[in-house]
């Protein structure tokens, strides 16, 4: 139900992104959405882990540097029936994670130092489940597309913004059937909202899933339930210096956030996942 209702999200993302670009420019406004479109998936599909181990600073590491996380990486990539990824360390002590890559053999899974240094056995091993179970889900590439689509649509968005102000509005008839001025401001406003909505609601979507998996690869979720609450409270306390774009990827939200912003955050409230964990 859960990959129904992620496909469901996609397709409207993109049907969003067509819709907008056809307001601005008609139906060559749509085919150039569309190409773009199309760029932009492929782009994600080839480049997204390169790109988000780039932003994290994150650095290949030597298993036998770190033979506690290889240890459990391959315990768990055997019970999952992965291969094992590639493994990470971001600099830092505020404890979190993700993982990335467009395929299970692709895969890279990066940890900060304070992870490593905070949890006990047990909850290491639940982080590291849900991490892989984002692997086996292949959430990482939907969760890469529908970021990239959505900062599209608010990149038409202005668009948008500059033809209202130098075309002055024109009627629906011109321009090959692109939107008039009210269509304009609906391409400027509605949309980038309801873009940012269809993202969170995939990214949350696929948060739940990964960690009933993860639960389930580490045959438990104690582990994971408590590194949830954990990891929670030290983020809180010590937020990471990394952009906005780059707080969906880990494993509970890196930046401190007023009641405003949690209600727009790509994770779900973590007494909310806890919960569900231990329900």
């Amino acid at each position: 139900m859960n990959h129904l209702k992620t496909a469901l999200l996609m397709a409207a993302l993109t049907a969003l992104f067509l819709i907008v670009g056809r307001m601005i420019g008609g139906q060559g406004g749509m085919t150039f959405a569309l190409v773009m479109a199309l760029v932009l998936n492929f782009g994600s599909y080839w480049f997204s882990d390169r790109l988000a181990l780039a932003m994290s600073g994150a650095r290949p590491l030597d298993p036998t540097s770190a033979p506690r996380l290889t240890a459990a990486v391959d315990r768990l990539c055997r019970r999952a029936g992965l291969p094992r990824p590639r493994l990470y360390l971001i600099p830092g002590q505020t404890p979190n994670a993700f993982a990335t890559g467009r395929n299970p053999e692709h895969a890279a899974v990066a940890v900060t130092q304070g992870l490593l240094e905070l949890l006990s056995d047990q909850e290491l091993e639940g982080v590291l489940a849900h991490e892989l179970a984002h692997v086996k889900n292949r959430d990482i590439l939907l969760s890469s597309i529908a970021a990239v689509m959505a900062g599209a649509i608010g990149y038409l968005a202005s668009m948008a913004q500059w033809a209202l102000i130098f075309g002055g509005g024109r009627s629906s008839d011109d321009e090959e059937g692109g939107a008039g001025g009210l269509g304009l401001l609906v391409a400027m406003i509605v949309a980038p909202l309801a873009a940012t909505i269809i993202q969170l609601t995939i990214s949350r979507s696929r948060e739940y899933a990964a960690d009933r998996t993860g639960a389930e690869i580490a045959g438990s979720p104690e582990g994971l339930a408590s590194a949830l609450g954990r990891l929670e409270q030290w983020n809180r306390r010590l937020p990471m210096a990394i952009q906005p774009a780059q707080a969906q990827m880990f494993i509970v939200n890196p930046l401190k956030a007023d009641a405003l912003m949690r209600l727009f955050s790509t994770h779900p409230p973590i007494q909310d996942r806890i919960r569900r964990l231990l329900g």
